[in-house]
């Protein structure tokens, strides 16, 4: 597909939906909804729209599919694999003005929302009826829920709670040629028909655009306890994670920082200090979570009993509400403290927990390999490693050429493992050349299937998810 070029008769089609006032052609707009946080990559769309409702969105795609205009959802901006980059330029859809919470229905624990609303806006309005919505990416404070759906964000508490698709019951979506459909029902069992709903769930805004969103809630808990374990072997911390589980024990977080990510950490953000020997490798970040504290400390003392099998240093325990929130900043800021730090590309891996120490071992082999140096961090629980490759004094020839030979050899590695390529990140622009780790031809073909079924004009965020030579 060649990048689009809007016509002033187009132009002026589209003012007529959402007026001059919501239609920006300007550079500075166009290039601030050109890019997310997946490294330095700009796309400008030709054109950035504001729509302010699901009408305006369906005659928008009308015209995007009467001329074959494409159309790439725009959310928060947050996204680490590519999927809001317009790279065939056309219309730019930002999500911006649908940022109403329509309903939080007590009686049945849900909510309806609009896919603008920032995640943690959401978790801290249901919060306030003592409703808890679990998933919580590290970009909770600027992600909106939206693009939370379209990638299958976890976080987190994904290794006790589940991703978004666990929550999500029903979806109000446009559909390529302009028709509005809803795709389930708000209910907690469906087994009527093909699950449409989870189909769009995770598809990065190829298939149609979403534009409300029902999602069931949890009571909320009232107590936990948050421990940081230092290791003097990364690999042994790894280790401990499938150990903890199989001691009965399902943490509400359980999170693995190697030594690097917490030393740049620690210099990156404020208001954050902490002490750490200097033959200390790696740290996890473990939360149990629950409503009863004797349970809770019962917990607390069978992880504490697993833990003292491994070379550790001592076990902080949070004990106030402040050095809690100050453990959760260090680890929610990793990623943007590796990204001030370098140069980098981020690798979202994911494998059977137990798998985690070869996973681990093995991307620092092939780093050795192929001459770069990863920061690794992630969300241990669920086997979610993310994998920072850094520049550093790399050549620009090398982290031209090299890398991806490297990166090809993490996710071969991965999926040996019987892992896959992305954990919550999405496959998006940068990852897709790589589904054929992961796919047969067959499996892709289905894929490729299912999108032309939705969007046969091929306008919907095209460019993405699928790799370029199918």
């Amino acid at each position: 597909m060649k990048t689009a070029i809007l016509s002033t008769e187009i132009i002026q089609k589209l003012q007529a939906i959402v007026s001059p006032t919501f239609l920006f052609l300007d550079e500075e707009t166009r290039k601030a909804y050109g890019h997310d946080e997946t490294e330095d990559y700009v796309f400008p769309p030709s054109v950035v729209l504001k729509p302010g409702s699901v009408e305006e969105i369906s005659e928008i795609m009308k015209v995007a599919f009467q001329y074959e205009i494409p159309v790439t959802p725009i959310g928060g901006r947050t996204g680490l694999s590519g999927g809001a980059l317009s790279i065939h330029g056309g219309i730019g859809l930002s999500m911006d003005r649908f940022n109403k919470i329509l309903h939080i229905d007590e009686q049945n624990l849900q909510v309806t929302v609009e896919p603008g609303v920032v995640t943690q806006t959401l978790q801290e309005a249901v919060l306030e009826k003592s409703l808890f919505y679990p998933p919580d990416p590290s970009s909770r404070g600027s992600c909106f829920i939206g693009g939370n759906v379209a990638e299958n964000a976890g976080g987190a508490r994904a290794v006790k709670y589940g991703v978004t698709k666990d929550y999500v019951l029903n979806l109000e979506v446009v559909l390529p040629n302009g028709d509005i459909i809803w795709t389930g029902a708000n209910t907690l069992k469906n087994s009527t028909g093909y699950n449409l709903t989870q189909l769009l769930v995770g598809s990065e805004g190829t298939l149609g655009i979403i534009t409300k969103i029902v999602m069931k809630l949890l009571p909320k808990n009232n107590h936990n306890i948050l421990m940081l374990v230092p290791f003097f072997n990364a690999s042994q911390a790894c280790e401990a994670v499938a150990k903890i589980f199989k001691a009965g024990i399902t943490p509400s977080a359980l999170e693995f920082m190697e030594r690097d990510a917490i030393d740049w950490t620690l210099r990156f953000v404020d208001g954050v200090s902490l002490t750490i020997k200097d033959e200390v490798q790696a740290h996890l970040l473990i939360e149990v979570d629950g409503n009863y504290p004797d349970v809770l400390f019962s917990e607390a003392e069978k992880i504490t009993e697993v833990l003292e099998q491994f070379d550790i240093d001592e076990i902080l325990f949070a004990d106030s509400e402040d050095q809690k929130n100050a453990l959760w900043k260090l680890r929610r800021a990793v990623g943007e403290a590796v990204k001030a730090n370098s140069i980098y590309k981020e690798e979202d891996t994911v494998v059977p927990r137990y798998e985690l120490p070869k996973l681990l071992e093995g991307i620092k082999s092939i780093g050795n390999k192929y001459g770069f140096k990863s920061v690794c961090y992630g969300h241990a629980g669920d086997g979610n490693l993310h994998v920072n490759i850094v520049k550093g004094e790399m050549s620009d020839e090398d982290w031209t050429t090299e890398i991806p030979k490297g990166i090809r050899k993490i996710f071969e590695l991965t999926v040996a493992l019987k892992g896959t390529l992305s954990g919550e990140h999405g496959i998006g622009y940068v990852q897709k050349n790589y589904m054929d780790i992961a796919f047969s031809t067959t499996q892709l073909l289905l894929m490729k299937g299912i999108k032309t079924v939705f969007d046969p004009k091929n306008i919907m965020n095209p460019g993405k998810v699928l790799p370029d030579n199918l």
